[in-house]
């Protein structure tokens, strides 16, 4: 009877062990937007839309200036996010390629994520973690190999299509692989919002995995159109305002309160000091002239939303850990989505022999780095007239109208110097067009899902949204 005693007490010893050693493991929670402008936020120097909450986690955190989305849209930019793959490596390359299966919204040509694409979601669950996907996911239709719960999620709920994530008042949502009626919605009815099911959901699964490690995923769906809301909060009666103006300012600041709620119940829960989270948006500003001229969405910079310019891809990018960032730090190093996954498995101490088209950010995050050199970014963009772009040092060069053929003019510009990309350097500085040359003809393998029209004999379709 001693000895069983004994025996229950060292059994219930290390299980006590083996989750302290568990909790060591970090959390990591990623928020994105959609269709966020770079200047959209207060700690990006927006002066008419609220965010408290997200400038809070800049000042207690770290600020990023130069970093980018991996696409210019969103599903590409998606998988840049889950693989470390830029788009001349991922999968996903365009919101639409060609075999791709029918979506939910009835267009032809989602290509999903394969079994052999790794992402990230599933190196956290296969080293312990629970891991959650709430919101927009847009790299899988159901039944297909690219479903969330296929690809690393023990949970999921939202949109598995990005085009009926459009709407904020659908009928029905997903809850892993089964449909959930959203009822008081049928026939255009608005009784529940999207948005607002995302943040509960968000703040459930932290109240059902907080014990254990857990990674959050919540790329949501605001600001994105439709411009739909409830109630335009403190908006509702800003004299000389628009409508669209009012709904858009709402939005921003409803994602701004998810933030909050998010940090609250990580702080009333103790695990706040434990907890890494990211802040960012998942391409530039889709809207910057008529009602949303005002907001000065996209700063400085050129271009919007599928632009190759920075007001394309350069995005806001915050980073908080109450304990290992420290408060009010600003950085310009440069950046991009591909950068995550490597990131994670530096946080969580979980080397990795694979190879990704980013870098670790974990020096810069602690402090142990100012800066480091790397490897140029890389984009490829398949709608439109097509284009690609790379950033290599301060110098970024474009290349557009890629479906009539690969040996157009390619434009340089220095972001130092000149960050709304106003004045092209190509042809004084012949040296850098050679360098751009030599990244462009390497970036990219073959895709058989995305290609630019000039390289087939025959006419084909061109996937444009």
């Amino acid at each position: 009877m001693i000895f069983m005693t004994h025996f229950i007490r060292l059994i219930t010893f290390c299980f006590f062990f083996q989750s302290i050693i568990a909790q060591e493991k970090p959390n990591i929670i990623f928020i994105m937007a959609d269709d966020l402008g770079y200047g959209e936020v207060g700690a990006y120097g927006q002066q008419l839309i609220q965010t408290p909450n997200i400038d809070r986690l800049s000042a207690k955190g770290m600020q990023f200036s130069d970093y980018y989305s991996g696409a210019a849209v969103c599903a590409p930019a998606r998988s840049v996010l889950m693989t470390g793959l830029h788009t001349g490596h991922t999968r996903v390359r365009g919101n639409f390629g060609k075999g791709g299966v029918i979506g939910l919204a009835g267009n032809a040509g989602r290509v999903p994520i394969k079994k052999e694409d790794l992402t990230i979601a599933e190196v956290l669950q296969d080293k312990g973690y629970r891991t959650g996907m709430i919101g927009k996911w847009g790299l899988g239709e159901p039944n297909t190999t690219g479903e969330p719960n296929k690809k690393g999620f023990d949970y999921f709920y939202g949109f598995y299509n990005q085009r009926r994530a459009h709407h904020y008042f659908p009928e029905y949502l997903w809850e892993n692989t089964q449909k959930i009626m959203l009822y008081g919605n049928e026939k255009e009815q608005t009784q529940q919002y999207t948005h607002n099911l995302f943040a509960d959901k968000a703040i459930n699964f932290l109240d059902r995995n907080h014990q254990k490690p857990f990674f959050l995923y919540l790329p949501v769906c605001i600001p994105h159109s439709r411009y739909e809301i409830p109630d335009k909060g403190i908006y509702t009666h800003k004299k000389a305002w628009t409508e669209k103006q009012k709904i858009y300012a709402a939005m921003v600041t409803r994602l701004d309160e998810t933030v909050g709620r998010i940090v609250q119940r990580l702080e009333s829960l103790g695990i706040a000091d434990n907890t890494y989270i990211f802040f960012t948006s998942d391409n530039g500003p889709a809207e910057i002239s008529g009602d949303w001229e005002m907001f000065n969405s996209n700063g400085v910079f050129r271009g919007m939303k599928r632009d190759p310019y920075e007001g394309g891809i350069r995005i806001p990018f915050i980073v908080y850990h109450p304990q290992k960032i420290k408060p009010g730090t600003r950085s310009n190093q440069v950046g991009y989505f591909a950068d995550f996954f490597p990131t994670v498995l530096d946080l969580i101490g979980e080397p990795m022999d694979k190879t990704f088209d980013g870098n670790s950010i974990a020096g810069i995050l602690h402090g142990n780095q100012q800066s480091f050199e790397r490897a140029p970014l890389y984009w490829e963009f398949y709608e439109k007239k097509g284009w690609r772009a790379t950033r290599f040092g301060k110098w970024k060069a474009i290349q557009n109208n890629l479906h009539q053929g690969n040996h157009g003019p390619i434009e340089v510009y220095d972001l130092y110097r000149d960050p709304g990309e106003t004045f092209d350097l190509s042809q004084s500085h012949p040296h850098l067009l050679d360098q751009a040359k030599k990244i462009f003809n390497t970036a990219s393998i073959p895709s058989e899902h995305y290609f630019w029209k000039h390289q087939q004999q025959r006419d084909i379709e061109t996937f444009n949204n």
